[in-house]
């Protein structure tokens, strides 16, 4: 039976490049991935749970083997590329407060403007 999916637009993008190249359907390509994403993780040379005590800091990332290292990088710039809430609440109060909170695309402080007292 088929089932839907909801992925990304850059993972989509991805996809639907890759399938083009490959000459395979969008739903054979993820196959594909998700038989050699399995493939991997059933070598003996990847193993998740080293993958997760890297990320929770239980392990150093130099006792990993390269496809962990590969499978920690892509685990890693995931998180990093969501903010705790945190994190969240740290730049609303910057922002509230006029503070940097953040760069622009030439690396220089961005500034939000101080709210106004009522």
């Amino acid at each position: 039976m088929a089932s839907s999916i909801k992925l990304s637009d850059d993972v989509m993008a991805l996809v639907r490049h890759e399938a083009e190249l490959q000459s395979r359907s969008v739903a054979g390509q993820i196959t594909h991935w998700l038989r050699i994403g399995r493939s991997i993780e059933r070598s003996g040379h990847y193993d998740h749970a080293r993958i997760s005590a890297a990320l929770e800091g239980q392990l150093d990332t130099t006792a990993l083997q390269s496809e962990e290292e590969a499978g920690w990088l892509d685990a890693l710039t995931d998180k990093m590329a969501m903010p705790c809430e945190e994190e969240k609440a740290f730049y609303a109060k910057r922002q509230r407060l006029g503070r940097g909170v953040g760069l622009d695309e030439g690396g220089n402080l961005v500034h939000a403007r101080a709210a106004s007292k009522a």
